[in-house]
């Protein structure tokens, strides 16, 4: 359930007008990463990328302080950190090897991993039309990526490892958040991918030129508002209308990879975004209305 479902009123045209905002936001991480180019290996910039980020965990730096982890939090905390970090890793390698919208379109199988991860590893239920929207969503997958009518990259190969990761990493924030206050999941998340990176980083040490490091503090700057302005849109409407505005990412990201990059736009790529995103769409609708039937139920004593 969003902030808004549990508080009143929605406002769902502000909730849209912020998911706007996010996904321009998004997307223009994705066109910065592009633009920076190959030059210095995926590793180090993800690791640049999260260290010259540090600088917005500052407001979050007392209630991290405030709060007293166990044992316990430290290593899913610290799991959390590896995991997402070898995520970044291969997305910023698939984003100097596919087009943006290929990149984008598949970053929407995260939530439908999450869905299989919650069912086999949290216990939740799958019901047959939730499993039935996974199966659209992977068939999805499948248009765009057409093995065996077309090569199959690496960098297609790297965003499907990342929508693992990712959905993994979301699965431990899902356990963390019951633990922990929200501002301490988001800074740890910040540190622990910094310290997870370095070694991978250092590994592959390539000196940054002063551009480079602009280019990527503006990623992270762009990052954060839209993490920040997505917050903004969950707080304002239920996700059941701020999810399907999401799809318009995939519609920028296809006329900005065309227009600033010469990425011929493929409708392959579109329709199997939307499988996914109709899917994705779905789950999220479902969700919704269980928790919503669960809190009424709740309410009235049944």
């Amino acid at each position: 359930m969003s902030v808004a479902e549990g508080q009143a009123p929605a406002r769902p045209l502000a909730g849209v007008a912020w998911m706007l905002v996010t996904g321009a936001l998004f997307v223009g991480v994705t066109a910065v990463v592009k633009h920076a180019g190959g030059r210095i290996p995926a590793a180090e910039s993800a690791f640049l990328r999260y260290l010259l980020g540090l600088v917005f965990l500052i407001p979050m730096l007392r209630p991290m302080l405030r709060t007293r982890l166990t044992p316990r939090d430290w290593g899913l905390f610290s799991l959390r950190g590896l995991v997402h970090a070898l995520g970044v890793i291969l997305w910023f390698f698939a984003m100097t090897r596919i087009p943006i919208a290929e990149v984008t379109a598949m970053n929407y199988l995260s939530p439908v991993y999450v869905s299989i991860g919650a069912a086999l590893l949290l216990g939740e239920t799958l019901a047959r039309r939730r499993l039935t929207a996974v199966g659209v969503a992977l068939l999805g997958a499948l248009v765009i990526l057409r093995p065996g009518f077309r090569e199959v990259s690496d960098g297609h190969l790297a965003m499907l490892g990342t929508a693992v990761l990712f959905a993994g990493s979301y699965l431990i924030a899902k356990v963390m958040s019951g633990r922990v206050p929200p501002s301490v999941v988001v800074g740890m998340l910040s540190l622990t991918v910094t310290i997870g990176l370095a070694p991978f980083a250092f590994a592959v040490w390539v000196p940054p030129t002063g551009e480079e490091l602009a280019w990527l503090f503006l990623v992270a700057a762009l990052a954060t508002g839209g993490h920040y302005t997505m917050t903004l849109a969950f707080a304002a409407a239920p996700v059941t209308v701020t999810q399907p505005v999401t799809f318009l990412q995939l519609v920028w990201a296809t006329i900005l990879g065309w227009a600033a990059f010469g990425e011929e736009p493929d409708a392959f790529v579109i329709a199997g975004g939307m499988m996914i995103l109709g899917a994705v769409s779905f789950i999220t609708f479902r969700e919704a209305q269980l928790k919503r039937r669960a809190a009424r139920e709740a309410q009235s004593g049944v």
